[in-house]
């Protein structure tokens, strides 16, 4: 799909107060007309209206799916299901942490590389400009499994030089260009974070308290005395300490412990006095009997910042207690770091544990655990001698345009997801790459405000045979940007107008707005409805598709289109193993789909391609982290849970439904969708 550049005219009188966007409008859509609404529902949105050049678009012929033809008159989505949402590639800052490329601004400080002497180096610098792009993507796949999404054009820094994606040896297009093989250059894939649980602020406090603070209570001839002392030079650390202990129901007071000298830094420190406060720190900081992981990281992130150092690129933690020297280690081997225990003769037995594995092992362990003191965690200076299994084992053309991320840097390059990237750099670990996807895909939703008369005009074209039509298959045409364009009534009366079959799969209960055209145009044609309800537990909707409409909702409906004579299918999709696949949740979701009159339901299990799987994956490990395993098992072979699984998914699916009286439909239209094509299929877009 392209568009041309002319503007869209203004909208007159309008009461929601549209205004232009500040933002600057994407290289693609440089005549787009750019605007924001001043409501809650669109709140960070930005919404771009452009002239399309054509609106019927055709499947590619490899993808597995029922239809040829699709009408889409939105590219991005305000939905926000977090198996579709826009995340971003992680960018590595100066800070030692990790932020979304969509997230960065110009000002920001991050890593680039630089050559100094004998070796290109890790330096800071500083984002320069950020802007997106739209161009055919291709994918590259490492040896590590990391997955890099880039315009042809694109540039990453290998073991042989700088190489474009995609080049030829001679001609016009000669270029240097990657070759399976070829090692980039960086230490590998970012680990995710750890999420702020109570378990990995309790980690922490144990790993702080036990190495660097005062606690106990003491007897003296005048009395008994609670006391507990935690000084630091470090604020963050500090900063970090005194909110989690907060947290815990425990009020500390700040005071200035040691000013600075010519020879010391300022000591800042928190204290309390109080009987119940002593008593439940030291209840706090007990070694558990069976440690969870997010403990373990919490701990491992105290202890660093407590009694541990990173220099001249040897990160080490060090400490007499013996006790705290086993749980540091075994945490450490826990999380599959390798290390070594020194006893360099330090006075009091205080023996070090020395990290091993270079710079990734530190990179892993400082986005694995997040300790709070930045200074440790600097790489500045760090020469890129890494020898990580970085070699290029793919390099697939992807057959779409895709939105594409480019920021410029005081070095000309930056750090993405542990590769050293130069240029038009794509976003990487967050779309369904078979999406016809705007840039920000929740937040920047491109807008086709003429294709109502583009429906008629292209319907009318000699050439155009009458073929089936589907909609809502890349993103929906029912999101809630569709309450204020109000172009699938257009779109509807033409496919009406010439009787062309069509079909609608939604989210969105705006559809009811049109129930009076449907009922129209499926007197002249056949129409095809559907709704994706994949659960109907609330707490579980909240979670996962937060922007859109309750499930009961869409129910609702289903039941209304059904009163009106219309025959409406639901896909049951995405199921998601582990949170949406027990016998409990299928049988309370086909019943709701069968109490609310549907024709047929089809299930659909969670796929996860490219891109969405390392977005979907991060945010699994945040919410839950005892699926990981699972997941990593059903998914290791691609996109697609086993074959195994499917079956008897769809066997439970088919069960429940004949328990409540629900058989598939008998007519050709898209409520009759085939099952998953096994994890070997070609890219196709998505029925979600």
């Amino acid at each position: 799909m392209r568009w041309d550049n002319l503007t869209a005219p203004p909208v007159e009188g309008d009461p929601e107060r549209a205004a232009p966007a500040t933002p600057p409008l994407p290289l693609a859509l440089p005549g787009a007309v750019a605007r924001t609404f001043d409501t809650p529902e669109f709140a960070g949105m930005t919404f771009y209206e452009v002239q399309a050049k054509s609106i019927l678009n055709r499947v590619p012929g490899q993808s597995r799916v029922p239809f040829e033809w699709t009408i889409n008159p939105y590219r991005g989505c305000s939905h926000a299901c977090v198996y579709c949402l826009g995340g971003d590639t992680p960018i590595l800052m100066a800070d030692g942490r990790t932020k979304p490329i969509s997230e960065l601004e110009p000002g920001d400080r991050i890593y680039g590389t630089e050559r100094r002497g004998a070796y290109r180096r890790y330096v800071v610098t500083t984002v320069l400009d950020k802007w997106s792009t739209v161009k055919p993507a291709y994918r590259v796949t490492l040896t590590d499994g990391t997955t890099l999404i880039a315009s042809g054009d694109h540039r990453f820094l290998s073991d042989r030089g700088w190489k474009y994606v995609t080049g030829t040896m001679q001609g016009a297009g000669q270029r240097p260009y990657l070759t399976t093989n070829n090692r980039l250059i960086g230490t590998g894939r970012f680990a995710p974070g750890p999420k702020e649980s109570p378990d990995y602020r309790r980690g922490y406090l144990c790993g702080m308290v036990r190495g660097d603070a005062h606690l106990g209570t003491f007897s003296y001839s005048y009395g008994v005395v609670h006391r507990f002392r935690l000084a630091l030079v470090d604020d963050e650390a500090l900063s970090r300490s005194e909110r989690y202990l907060a947290q815990e129901g425990i009020e500390t007071k700040r005071f200035s412990f040691t000013p600075a000298s010519a020879t010391r830094q300022a000591l800042s420190a928190i204290r309390t006095s109080k009987q119940r406060d002593i008593e439940r720190i030291t209840e706090l900081v007990q070694w558990p009997v069976s440690p969870s992981d997010e403990w373990r990281l919490g701990f491992l992130a105290g202890i660093f910042d407590a009694e541990g150092s990173c220099s001249r690129g040897i990160l080490r933690i060090s400490n007499s207690d013996d006790a705290i020297l086993d749980q540091t280690t075994e945490a450490l081997r826990r999380f599959g770091f390798t290390c070594v225990l020194e006893d360099r003769g330090r006075p009091n037995r205080v023996r070090e544990i020395r990290l091993t594995g270079g710079l990734p092992a530190r990179l892993r362990f400082f986005h694995l655990t997040d300790p709070a003191i930045t200074r440790k965690r600097s790489i500045e200076g760090a020469a890129l001698k890494c020898k990580a299994d970085l070699r290029v084992v793919d390099i697939q053309a992807l057959g779409l345009e895709l939105p594409l991320w480019d920021i410029t840097t005081g070095t000309g390059d930056f750090i993405a997801d542990g590769v050293v990237s130069h240029n038009c750099f794509a976003r990487n670990t967050h779309t369904y790459l078979d999406l016809d996807a705007g840039a920000d895909f929740d937040r920047k939703v491109i807008v086709k405000v003429n294709a109502g008369e583009l429906v008629r005009r292209e319907l009318a074209a000699p050439k155009w045979r009458g073929a089936h039509v589907a909609m809502g298959t890349n993103v929906d045409c029912y999101q809630r940007a569709e309450g204020r364009y109000r172009l699938m009534p257009q779109i509807i009366a033409a496919l009406q107008d010439f009787a062309n079959p069509f079909s609608i799969l939604t989210k969105g209960t705006l559809i009811l707005r049109d129930l009076p055209l449907l009922r129209q145009a499926a007197e002249v044609t056949t129409v095809g409805i559907s709704f994706s309800v994949g659960f109907v537990d609330e707490q579980l909707w909240r979670s996962v598709e937060p922007g859109t409409p309750h499930p009961r909702r869409r129910l609702d409906a289903v039941r209304a289109l059904t009163d009106a004579g219309l025959s409406v299918g639901v896909l049951m999709a995405p199921i998601l193993p582990g949170l949406s696949d027990s016998d409990e949740s299928i049988d309370a979701t086909v019943s709701a789909i069968a109490a609310a009159g549907a024709t047929s339901v089809t299930a659909l299990p969670l796929h996860l391609r490219p891109g969405a799987r390392e977005w979907y994956a991060h945010w699994l490990a945040r919410e839950h982290p005892h699926l990981v395993p699972r997941y990593r098992e059903l998914y290791r072979a691609g996109a697609y849970a086993p074959q195994a699984y499917q079956r008897e998914l769809t066997a439970r699916v088919r069960i429940a439904a004949r328990r409540h009286g629900l058989h598939r439909g008998e007519r050709g239209d898209n409520r009759n969708l085939p099952e998953p094509p096994p994890p070997s299929a070609a890219e196709q877009l998505t029925l979600l």
